[in-house]
């Protein structure tokens, strides 16, 4: 199969490029070469999708079986890549994101719940991506959607996933907890340990979306693990095993957190109380073959990843990840406060 990637460099693209790779398919890129460097094997061709010379460009003399956007994020340039490569490539596959859904993450979703309404050719820039709110990263992948399924009817395949960690993560979840774990310590952690989380493998959703494509598969999916897949607290064990931390785990209460502030799912990466967070139907996925691995797995070779000197990306977001070390012995500080208190009561 030939497959061209638009992007094709960092976390999902790499990952996607190396896997198509392995199992034989030709495979072109399309980016700026700014990010990182391209996998040894495909055809590169150089370029900025929000150019329209440098797309005209792309498709001359060129034509493939499928095409993966997995760097789309304002739907007017989106739909610049659809109406150039209509007639250039058999199919579609966006990645989006379950952020599309305006209910999410207060209630749990499925591919039937209301996605935010986005018309397709509003535009603006990628670079300002990784200061976007949720609600406006979602309303422009929704966008996004829109402008794939109309430039490729009946031959997009929209894929919305839910977190993503394991190798070459770039956002900086795991990554995170990783690296503050392995420094040691008391360590404080949010909430309830038996928390139920599905987050996916990046390996396991780049083995489905392959799968997917060799299939010719059309249609839209969540792609997560499981509802109930894996719990925080077997997460952050894992951790501290792979690490061989002496790190001492002190479990915060939500309310706690909440009350002073605490910035949910950046400040302490992870962590939501929002009740349908972790409630993310995946049963049209699963019945297609999804099948997902351990998150134990998953901690054990983003570790060794991150032991091997390679580390992530940079990218805007990381910025937005992770507690300060003062700030953490503060709320470590209060909490014991608190705790003392509680046991003093009669």
């Amino acid at each position: 199969m030939r497959v061209l990637v638009l992007g094709g460099t960092r976390f999902v693209g790499r990952l996607l490029v190396e896997e198509a790779l392995a199992r034989g398919h030709v495979v072109t890129t399309f980016n700026r070469g700014r990010t990182d460097t391209d996998v040894e094997g495909v055809e590169v061709v150089r370029g900025d999708r929000e150019s329209p010379d440098d797309l005209a460009r792309l498709v001359e003399g060129h034509d493939w079986d499928a095409v993966v956007d997995t760097s789309g994020y304002v739907p007017a340039v989106v739909g610049d890549a659809t109406r150039a490569l209509s007639g250039r490539a058999g199919s579609y596959l966006f990645f989006s994101t379950v952020s599309v859904y305006p209910g999410w993450p207060q209630e749990g979703v499925s591919e039937d719940s209301p996605v935010y309404d986005c018309a397709p050719d509003v535009g603006g820039t990628a670079e300002d991506e990784a200061n976007w709110s949720a609600a406006q990263y979602g309303t422009h992948k929704a966008g996004c959607e829109r402008a794939v399924t109309e430039g490729f009817d009946g031959r997009a395949l929209v894929l919305r996933p839910g977190v993503i960690l394991g190798p070459y993560e770039n956002v900086g979840r795991l990554t995170w907890w990783l690296t503050r774990i392995a420094a040691g310590g008391t360590v404080l952690v949010p909430g309830d340990p038996g928390r139920p989380i599905q987050p996916i493998d990046i390996r396991d959703l780049i083995g489905f979306t392959l799968d997917r494509l060799e299939a010719e598969t059309a249609g839209t999916f969540n792609v997560a693990a499981p509802i109930g897949h894996a719990t925080f607290g077997g997460m952050l064990d894992a951790c501290v095993e792979v690490t061989g931390s002496d790190a001492h785990l002190v479990w915060v209460d939500d309310g706690f957190l909440l009350d002073l502030g605490v910035r949910q799912w950046t400040e302490i990466p992870l962590w939501r109380t929002h009740p349908g967070t972790w409630r993310i139907a995946t049963d049209r996925a699963q019945a297609s073959g999804l099948a997902c691995r351990p998150i134990g797995d998953t901690v054990h070779d983003t570790w060794a990843w991150l032991s091997a000197g390679q580390g992530p990306a940079a990218y805007g977001r990381q910025a937005h990840h992770g507690l300060a070390p003062d700030k953490e012995r503060q709320l470590l500080a209060l909490w014991a406060e608190r705790t003392e208190q509680a046991e003093r009561r009669p």
